[in-house]
């Protein structure tokens, strides 16, 4: 398949009830197995692709570096492409636009792009990011990809008290529409794991939503019935690695002579 061809396969993956699952990853040889064990498209996800080079999260890696990583995974496999572009390196509309531009030259057909102010505190106003996602919708538009900008709000990742989330649904809700309207395919809400407030999102979401897996999320067949439309795993297959990775070190170096 062509890029255009990538873009529309993807988008046809994300149905409500049905949702694609995305086992993130963070370069081309992740990748590779990945595809190898039966995904139908690859995402990364930016604290991964940071720690694996040794930076940290939040747009300490380098733009070129992660533009590189890119085009590395997209070049070792034929499936879909999405790279998580955090704020998309810049605070302006038009630079949000030029950036996610290389994405695609290097071959993605999609990005997370989020509202948090990346290095410091709060979401930005939906009418700032909304701008940012008319301008990366209208360049990708200009070069006939249906690129799929999964826009994603921070309001519940923020509030670490999930005993809040439910008064943040609204907010969430009203960030989701104006993200569609500004030419957004998804809506992502991480941090989100009560059943009845995902349940409220995505009746009420246009977009298919995504929720990230973690330690009290319900299951993926839980997540389906519930109406979600993309499931992915953020850092959680990075950390599993390194973990092992780390344990088969030390068996060997405490057996060591």
């Amino acid at each position: 398949m062509n890029q255009a061809d990538k873009a529309k396969a993807f988008a046809a993956l994300h149905q409500k009830g049905k949702p694609v699952v995305l086992y993130n990853i963070w370069d081309a040889g992740t990748a590779k197995a990945v595809a190898e064990g039966g995904a139908k498209a690859l995402a990364t996800g930016s604290w991964s692709v940071a720690a694996a080079q040794g930076y940290a999260d939040g747009q300490e890696l380098p733009m070129a570096a992660l533009i590189d990583t890119a085009r590395a995974i997209a070049a070792s496999t034929d499936l879909p492409l999405s790279v998580d572009f955090e704020g998309a390196y810049s605070e302006e509309p038009d630079g949000a636009a030029a950036n996610v531009a290389k994405v695609m030259d290097a071959g993605a057909i999609g990005i997370n792009f989020e509202d948090q102010i990346v290095g410091g505190s709060g979401l930005h106003p939906v009418e700032k990011q909304a701008a940012k996602i008319k301008a990366i919708r209208a360049m990708a538009d200009a070069r006939g990809i249906a690129f799929f900008i999964n826009a994603r709000t921070d309001l519940f990742l923020a509030e670490r008290d999930e005993s809040k989330h439910a008064g943040l649904v609204d907010e969430a809700i009203a960030r989701g529409k104006a993200y569609a309207a500004a030419g957004a395919n998804g809506l992502f809400v991480p941090g989100l794991a009560n059943p009845a407030l995902i349940e409220k999102i995505c009746a009420a979401s246009t977009l298919p939503v995504n929720i990230i897996m973690r330690a009290g999320v319900p299951d993926a067949k839980t997540l389906a019935n519930l109406g979600v439309g993309r499931i992915s795993y953020g850092p959680g297959p990075y950390r599993m690695m390194m973990e092992k990775l780390k344990e088969a070190a030390a068996a060997i170096y405490t057996a060591a002579p």
